[in-house]
């Protein structure tokens, strides 16, 4: 992908990075929270979940409008390719189904700092950790879409939802950990067409 030999290192990562990296900044963030007992255990926890449903909303966001960015121009083209293209032409390349922690800590320090900014450090803590889950569940559920044969309902349904956004609509499906804002939005991916008998 990258002429450099650095860089094109560092546009790898192993699936069990982001989670080594990003798990103990996140007890670290909650128990730091529950030691300032400026909020309940139930306030922490409602902050908490508040920041995941904030995750999958910046999520679809950022798959929709900056992974799918198109430019015409030769740079608009190189840009797309490295942030995503990449992934929608090699889906299977198990070592860019993650998040490289490069791009991951630069977003995570802006999020953090926004939402500091917005809301202080007593909410913002716990509705970043729980933003920070929120991101891990997308990592993981990515690549477990790719490369895990999945049992449960929900698990099929959810990579149904990623493969038919791969393989059939670019132009839908921008959820990968759910579906939801997809069906908020109305940008649900369109079935393959079967052909009629006859």
């Amino acid at each position: 992908m990258f002429e450099s030999n650095l860089l094109e290192r560092f546009s790898r990562i192993h699936p069990a990075t982001p989670f080594v990296a990003w798990l103990p900044v996140i007890a670290f963030i909650l128990y730091r929270s529950e030691r300032r007992a400026e909020l309940s255990t139930m306030g922490i926890a409602g902050y908490f979940a508040l920041g995941l449903l904030t995750w999958t909303l910046a999520e679809y966001i950022l798959h929709r409008y900056v992974f799918h960015w198109v430019n015409e121009t030769s740079w608009g083209k190189r840009i797309h390719f490295v942030l995503h293209g990449v992934h929608h032409d090699f889906p299977s390349d198990k070592d860019r189904l993650v998040m490289p922690l490069g791009a991951s800590i630069p977003m995570g320090i802006v999020f953090y700092a926004l939402f500091l900014f917005a809301f202080g450090i007593r909410i913002s803590e716990p509705f970043f950790a729980g933003f920070a889950i929120g991101y891990l569940l997308y990592d993981g559920t990515h690549y477990a879409i790719h490369h895990f044969k999945v049992t449960s309902s929900v698990a099929k349904y959810i990579r149904k939802h990623h493969m038919l956004h791969h393989h059939n609509d670019h132009s839908g499906g921008f959820g990968v950990s759910t579906p939801l804002w997809d069906v908020v939005f109305r940008t649900m991916p369109k079935q393959k067409r079967t052909k009629s008998a006859g």
